[in-house]
């Protein structure tokens, strides 16, 4: 399906931007969280298919079907976003202590390099559509000291996405991101 016929899903929405600071060994990232409130219409038999062909069309990729893992986890090699297509959860992000938010069918959160993710509770039917920008090889981590030194490199590299992942060239994280960029330099602590 091409992005101007999965269009016909999207939503008017309302944009979240949380900025999460540095904590302990999770680096977090100058890049706020966006969370798309109610972005998706999940009119179909297969709600997850609406996310993947979605994603798809905007050149997210490597789509996969899952929930959020119970353990804080951060990627340093790759954005994410996450679809939710059934089911409810209460996720914390950013590490003990940081922002904790409940999600619901139709969100999508975009999850920059670097911010840590865990599920701190759901509905047992839970679902999401995971994906990340085309080229983006997804690694993990779990806020080992160990690991900070080289994920803060991988993130610094890191590109902004060229698309948004559910309005194309013309979606709010192009703006969000770009400025937190041009106003940070991309650093992370």
């Amino acid at each position: 399906m091409k992005a101007d016929q999965v269009v016909t899903f999207v939503n008017q929405f309302d944009v979240e931007a949380i900025q999460i600071q540095p904590n302990g060994n999770i680096p977090n990232s100058q890049l706020p969280l966006l969370i798309y409130r109610r972005a998706v219409r999940l009119q179909s038999d297969d709600p997850a298919a609406v996310f993947e062909e979605l994603f798809q069309a905007n050149t997210w990729t490597e789509s996969w079907r899952n929930g959020i893992y119970d353990y804080h986890h951060y990627h340093s090699t790759a954005h994410e976003v996450l679809g939710v297509y059934q089911g409810n959860a209460t996720v914390n992000f950013g590490g003990e202590g940081g922002p904790i938010t409940k999600v619901w069918p139709g969100d999508v959160v975009l999850i920059p390099a670097g911010v840590s993710h865990k599920n701190l509770g759901s509905s047992p039917d839970f679902g999401v559509v995971g994906a990340y920008p085309d080229g983006q090889e997804v690694d993990m981590h779990y806020g080992k000291p160990e690991e900070r030194a080289k994920a803060k490199a991988n993130i610094s590299r890191l590109p902004i996405p060229e698309r948004d992942p559910v309005q194309g060239s013309h979606g709010p994280l192009l703006r969000y991101w770009s400025d937190s960029r041009n106003s940070s330099l991309g650093n992370v602590s």
